[in-house]
């Protein structure tokens, strides 16, 4: 050999030839798209060593669908609440009502009572005339044991 010149070791680079899909004879046979064949990539190794093959896209996961913050479920149970507190607000203030209404159907009642009650008073105690009726004497009577005799 020539000693200024050093030996390279030959490099040979093989393309691989893809395989056509098997012929069917029951479909008809359609051409491969060019997207489909995936491009031959070759890396050179440190030591010199060529390395070629099929360029692997990286696996990406699916995309994860994102979930609201708030599930629907509790929308509703939250809207329910709402409803539920509106109509309990409306029956406090319906059975506010009616005790009010009761308290003041009672001062109506003991107000006639007491107006009534003085009439009678009036009536009973009032000293102007005596408009009939029977009159007893009773300062004539004898009671003896027990026994009235008049």
């Amino acid at each position: 050999m020539y000693p200024d010149h050093t030996p390279q070791r030959a490099v040979k680079v093989h393309q691989p030839t893809p395989i056509p899909p098997p012929v069917i004879h029951s479909a008809p046979v359609v051409p491969a798209q060019p997207g489909t064949v995936p491009t031959v990539a070759s890396i050179v190794l440190p030591d010199g060593h060529v390395v070629t093959g099929y360029a692997i896209d990286p696996a990406r996961p699916e995309p994860v669908t994102t979930k609201p913050a708030i599930s629907r479920a509790a929308v509703n149970v939250a809207l329910g609440g709402v409803g539920f507190l509106a109509v309990c607000g409306g029956l406090l203030l319906l059975t506010s009502f009616i005790a009010a209404l009761t308290a003041f159907i009672g001062q109506l009642i003991i107000l006639a009572a007491v107006v009534f009650g003085g009439w009678i008073a009036v009536q009973v105690l009032s000293g102007s005339g005596h408009k009939g009726g029977t009159t007893v004497n009773i300062r004539r009577a004898v009671i003896k044991r027990n026994h009235f005799h008049g």
